[in-house]
């Protein structure tokens, strides 16, 4: 089942992408990694007899994979057509599950301080100052009246 399911993913690995690796994992599966669209698809051998487990997943910044995010049964009796359809609705549930929905609108805040959006002196400084302003003009005030 190895060499064919090999033989099999090339085929695959041919139809879908132009530039594209193949290679064999350490369980007896094939992976095929496409560069280019930052994607793999990982066949292996399932409990069924002439079923494979294909698993999609995105190739990372640093030429990692990340995990599978979507994967499904499928017979390798069903034609190298059929397979490539199925990995292909894989691959597009891959492509969007990784677009953000929306892109953030707040921005981050960096140690701890406040973001500032113009003005110098914000209305709870304005108020301390007046603040102590009254209290030095009382103190004045008292300090006057009490060496009259």
């Amino acid at each position: 089942m190895g060499t064919r399911l090999r033989e099999t993913a090339s085929e695959v690995a041919a139809l879908l992408w132009r530039e594209h690796v193949v290679y064999r994992e350490r369980g007896g599966g094939v992976v095929i990694r496409g560069e280019h669209v930052q994607r793999w698809i990982s066949m292996a051998p399932s409990g069924g007899r002439g079923e494979v487990l294909v698993r999609a997943g995105r190739i990372l910044d640093g030429g990692t994979t990340a995990p599978a995010r979507t994967e499904a049964l499928a017979r390798l009796d069903a034609g190298t057509h059929e397979l490539a359809a199925t990995c292909r609705r894989l691959l597009a549930e891959v492509t969007t599950e990784a677009t953000p929905s929306a892109p953030p609108t707040r921005r981050v805040r960096k140690r701890g301080r406040r973001i500032r959006k113009g003005r110098h002196t914000s209305l709870t400084s304005w108020v301390v100052i007046v603040g102590v302003i009254a209290l030095v003009g009382l103190y004045a005030y008292n300090a006057a009246l009490s060496h009259r």
